[in-house]
């Protein structure tokens, strides 16, 4: 079937790359028609907090002209993508979702965008975060009904993709950060296992457990954002030098042997909202033998606690500059954390640290068995404006630093997204994504 090009911001990230890639569509057009979709719904999501259409234009011509020269195209060629407002741009302020920062303009790019530009795509601005990437909203609002949260902290680029405003998106995630706004809004979001992207130019939050992660709206356009920005950065010492994983291809592939798929329910199943238990129970049952359900060990509950302790920590020292200059200007939510996180003790906070290599070592036996684990990713549907979420779904895999998708398979008894969460042996990531397309292709029988 001819590819439909009347309406290129529906188009998937991949298919508008191969487009441009073929002369049949310019970047050009591609970044008019999202620019287009975004004066359309931009005063209801407000998603966006930087965002220069001129230059948007600017950056696409160009990469017209470098294809018409015959220069080297890379993957993303011609595709716009919205980065979260923690990831310093050298030609687009970067204020950090607080007043504290505002007018800031960074010297130079982050290094993901340094490999986004090299890839060929489009920055076509920067999307809303909550305050300091942490718990208090921005302006963004639901796609799917405005008077709900998308959730945080990597709000408006959940909320910009869901909207149809940009293909894909990149976010961060230290708790839920990227799992969490992606189930609320209805889209893939995905956080690779920990160190496998380069989190220099980007706010320092909790540099245990900070990632960077992405939106889309299918695995296959996940694959393509992803494949591009590993690899080694001397400037970030969790990352390092390896062979460059082929995220797309393998991501396409069918699995070699019929995956095996286990539902955990983790110990903060209580927090479930019935509809979301309700959900699993089907899901669960209408994968049949594919998937068992198995019990994690109650001894698994301390686990929140030790995110706790090293997350607050390290955000009152990353932020205590902030704390210190302009406390009055932060929220009391805000406030609170770093209050607690200065309180914790040297003693804590290594023991804290020193449990993640055992932890993630327990997780070996059962990715033996198994090739993902399913989650919730929520507790429920989103929550009203007020509050971005619990978090608590995603913490246990952040910690262990393992991948985790959120897949927009379900919806709640309200019609609103409820996405599952689909979890990986660490370093294992494109063999989770291949898995993920398996999952949905089985549940389309």
């Amino acid at each position: 079937m001819p590819l439909d090009l009347s309406h290129p911001d529906r188009l998937s990230a991949t298919a508008a790359a191969q487009a441009i890639a073929a002369g049949a569509l310019s970047a050009e057009q591609l970044v008019q028609a999202c620019l287009e979709r975004i004066r359309e719904v931009e005063p209801q999501v407000q998603a966006w907090q930087a965002l220069d259409e001129a230059h948007a234009l600017a950056q696409a011509r160009a990469r017209d002209a470098d294809r018409a020269e015959g220069r080297p195209l890379g993957p993303l060629h011609g595709v716009p993508v919205g980065l979260k407002d923690i990831i310093d741009t050298a030609d687009m302020p970067t204020e950090d979702g607080t007043v504290l920062h505002a007018g800031r303009t960074p010297a130079r790019d982050a290094a993901v965008v340094a490999q986004l530009r090299a890839a060929g795509a489009v920055i076509l601005g920067k999307t809303v975060t909550t305050e300091l990437a942490t718990y208090t909203p921005g302006k963004t609002r639901n796609p799917h009904d405005p008077a709900r949260s998308p959730g945080g902290s990597s709000s408006g680029s959940a909320a910009a993709v869901a909207a149809g405003m940009v293909p894909l998106a990149v976010g961060t995630q230290t708790n839920a950060s990227v799992v969490r706004p992606a189930a609320y809004c209805g889209v893939f979001g995905f956080k690779p296992s920990f160190g496998l992207i380069s989190r220099h130019g980007i706010l320092k939050c909790a540099p245990s457990l900070d990632t960077v992660g992405v939106f889309a709206r299918c695995v296959e356009d996940i694959a393509l954002l992803v494949e591009p920005l590993t690899g080694h950065d001397e400037n970030d010492a969790t990352t390092r030098p390896r062979a460059r994983i082929p995220f797309v291809r393998t991501a396409a592939e069918a699995p070699p042997l019929r995956p095996r798929l286990a539902f955990v329910k983790t110990p903060v199943w209580e927090r479930t909202e019935a509809g979301t238990r309700e959900a699993f129970a089907e899901l669960v049952q209408a994968l049949g033998a594919d998937c068992d359900e198995l019990a994690l060990p109650d001894s698994l509950s301390e686990a929140w606690d030790w995110h706790r302790t090293i997350m607050e920590a390290e955000l009152a020292w990353h932020l205590d500059a902030e704390y210190q200059r302009g406390r009055e200007q932060l929220s009391d939510l805000l406030c609170q954390q770093l209050a607690r996180g200065r309180e914790v003790t040297a003693l804590a906070y290594q023991r804290a640290l020193a449990r993640v290599p055992r932890l993630v070592e327990g997780f070996g036996d059962i990715f033996d068995r198994y090739d993902a684990l399913i989650a919730p990713a929520v507790a429920g549907t989103a929550p009203p404006l007020q509050g971005t979420g619990d978090p608590a779904f995603g913490t246990l895999w952040s910690l262990c630093g393992m991948p985790a998708l959120a897949m927009p398979m379900m919806h709640g008894e309200d019609g609103l997204p409820l996405g599952l969460q689909l979890v990986g042996r660490r370093d294992d990531d494109a063999r989770l994504l291949r898995t993920a397309r398996w999952l949905q292709q089985r549940l389309a029988e």
